[in-house]
């Protein structure tokens, strides 16, 4: 696990050097242990290592045999052993015991089709020297291959400045580059006040973006492209339309397979050459990963975040779970105090804004307190298993959006507005919303996930939205996030209604939200999670399962169960499903309210220019009479507090001292690689 960075397209080797080290010491909480840097004519790749396989020998870049291919790696590969084997076999001769140097040799053997041979969490930069030689100008004609997992597990951002090509894996590296301008991403704002977060590909900071999940980018190291096009090379719908001549006749039988699967899945998650743990909660995901894992592993250590107010502790259920599983367990108490000590560190660790998180930052803290390296989560659970309310919430969302198209508008505004007069709650001012204006969004399921209702958000951006309409409105380019929801609608739409609810949640809350956030501030704590459910295998084989094979009426995440049957405690199979959050609502009651408040009648000024601070102050008051629930006003909070670290405070100096920065000793491309 790493974190890793680059510049393509800088004729200055020493320019391009000073810019990749300013962005890998931003990266330091990523890889404590030791940093890597190759430097070639136009090119220069950096990486912050937190060393868990192959701990003496697993240093990076990592080359192949004859010096002219080597990678910069984030990850992990959880099939490297088998793929080392393979490529021995053809001939590769392998200088470590690292899964990283599987990739080098797997593009020598498959070329950019490697990523269809790589199981499990990445983002690489690959430099290939091999078609040009590897010395003098010869090496300026050299390409770069970047690609992201299927999943979106592990980030990567780019951008372009002064004519180069500039990625990371965080956005504040990025920026800690120097030649990224501090500007807020206008239409970002409208996505995180929607749903909480910044969609993909877009990203808070004007002229970064994303590359999507099942991506790559292909460059040329003299000449990147004026205009980028990632590639894609998977896909969650054409994976389970994929036709299984092996798929299961009934639910008994792809239960027995699943089980199967799940057990390879988190047999080889546990790989590790440091101590690993596992986030344990009361629910069904982590417990699976507590009984598969407690069968290959006896010390297993797990950890529960627990709460004073008993009603949304999971402490009794995750504390039973341990002692049936006989793991080291132990567990997290966090109070409102602490939340407040240490809210600073916990939006500093963000490398986006979001509305949740926070649980993750302070059980992983603790993980690493303790002295893991690596950690298990239960992610994926619910949006391939279907556990979400979702599952069953989007269907009667595009009834109630098909059924409001028929309507006129005047009519749906009046009958809207009522609805959410006589009975408030979440529920019915989306419902309210989707009958309102059901052309906002290409489908249905955006509703189900809104934080903001459209209309309050224009509103809160009323600023913004009067700067549009006096340039014009109409000559404003749809944003890149806009674009991916037209995308994903085209792809659900291919699949049954099981499916293309898994669909829209993979592509939308898990990545943007779920897989962002965990990454972010368990990397802030120098500790890496894996999570097994997200397995790209695992995922493919349960979306070509019919809907048949997966709902059972009554039975949340039947097919889970099903395959778990003798190893789940009952009193985790029978609970009623919960969401695992914080008790934001009762401690925004307290001095945590007096700072919220204080924050949000004091918002940064790269905020305030696109807020209306009248409505903000109204999201505050309507959650202190109970109108609103927590999640608004912290979203306000922690989007205000990141502008204020993460853009106000940034300062671009690429122009005027990078010549400055005097370069250090370094293991350049075309020297030896270390051995």
């Amino acid at each position: 696990m790493c974190g890793i960075c680059g510049v393509i397209g800088f004729e200055r080797t020493n320019q391009a050097e000073a810019i990749t080290r300013r962005m890998m010491e931003a990266l330091r909480h990523r890889g404590p242990d030791e940093d890597g840097l190759l430097v070639a004519p136009s090119v220069a790749l950096g990486v912050r290592r937190l060393s868990i396989i192959d701990l003496p020998g697993g240093h990076q870049p990592v080359f192949n045999e004859a010096s002219n291919v080597a990678v910069v790696f984030n990850g992990e590969i959880y099939n490297y052993k088998q793929l080392r084997g393979t490529l021995e076999r053809r001939g590769h001769a392998f200088r470590t015991h690292s899964d990283t140097e599987v990739i080098v040799h797997a593009y020598e053997e498959w070329g950019e089709d490697c990523v269809g041979e790589l199981r499990g969490m990445f983002a690489f930069a690959l430099w290939d020297a091999r078609a040009s030689g590897t010395t003098g100008d010869a090496a300026r004609h050299a390409r770069v291959f970047i690609a992201r997992d299927r999943l979106g597990i592990k980030p990567l951002y780019y951008s372009t400045a002064n004519g180069a090509f500039l990625f990371a894996s965080e956005v504040r590296a990025l920026m800690a580059s120097g030649c990224i301008a501090p500007r807020v991403a206008a239409d970002s704002l409208e996505a995180y006040l929607l749903f909480g977060s910044v969609a993909e590909p877009s990203t808070l900071v004007e002229g970064v973006f994303s590359l999507p999940p099942g991506h790559s980018i292909t460059l040329q190291a003299n000449a990147p492209p004026a205009e980028l096009r990632p590639k894609r090379y998977w896909d969650f719908s054409a994976a389970a339309l994929q036709i299984d001549s092996t798929r299961p006749k009934n639910f008994k039988d792809a239960a027995k397979q699943l089980r199967s699967l799940l057990e390879e899945t988190v047999r080889d998650h546990l790989i590790a050459d440091v101590p690993l743990g596992v986030f344990l909660s009361s629910g069904l995901d982590s417990t699976a990963l507590v009984a598969l894992a407690s069968r290959c592993q006896s010390d297993l250590r797990t950890f529960t975040v627990v709460f004073p107010e008993q009603r949304f502790s999971e402490s009794k259920i995750s504390r039973e779970t341990a002692k049936h599983f006989k793991t080291n367990h132990q567990e997290v108490l966090l109070a409102p105090d602490q939340v407040l000590a240490q809210l600073d560190d916990a939006v500093n660790a963000l490398d986006q804004p979001t509305m949740d998180g926070l649980n993750t930052y302070f059980v992983s803290r603790a993980a690493h307190l303790a002295g893991l390296k690596v950690a298990l989560s239960g992610l994926g659970g619910d949006e391939i298993f279907g556990g979400y309310s979702t599952f069953t919430t989007v269907p009667k969302a595009a009834f109630v959006a098909g059924l409001g198209r028929w309507v006129p508008g005047p009519l749906r505004r009046l009958t809207a507005t009522a609805a959410v007069k006589m009975a408030a709650g979440d529920a019915v001012r989306k419902a309210a919303a989707a009958w309102r204006s059901p052309e906002d969004f290409p489908h249905a399921y955006y509703f189900t996930r809104l934080l903001f209702t459209p209309s309050r958000v224009h509103r809160l951006l009323a600023p913004y939205f009067e700067s549009i309409e006096d340039r014009g409105k109409g000559n404003e380019p749809e944003p890149p996030s806009r674009r991916r929801m037209w995308e994903t609608t085209q792809q659900a739409r291919r699949l049954d209604s099981f499916n293309s609810v898994s669909c829209f949640e993979l592509q939308s809350y898990m990545v943007n939200t779920l897989l962002r956030d965990t990454d972010a501030v368990s990397m802030a704590n120098s500790l890496e999670v894996r999570v097994p459910l997200l397995d790209h295998r695992l995922v493919e084989f349960v979306a070509r399962l019919p809907k048949r094979d997966k709902s059972v009426d009554g039975v949340p995440k039947a097919l889970l169960v099903e395959a778990l049957s003798d190893v789940l405690p009952d009193d985790v199979v029978g609970q009623a499903k919960r969401t695992f959050t914080l008790p934001l609502d009762l401690w925004l009651r307290g001095p945590l309210g007096v700072r919220l408040s204080q924050d949000l009648e004091n918002l940064t000024p790269q905020l305030m220019q696109y807020m209306n601070l009248r409505a903000v102050r109204g999201v505050w008051q309507n959650f202190v009479i109970g109108q609103t629930n927590w999640s608004r006003p912290w979203s306000l909070y922690v989007l205000n507090a990141w502008i204020s670290r993460h853009v106000a405070g940034t300062v671009t100096n690429a122009s005027s001292d990078v010549e400055a920065v005097r370069p250090a000793a370094i293991a350049r491309a075309v020297s030896s690689p270390r051995s």
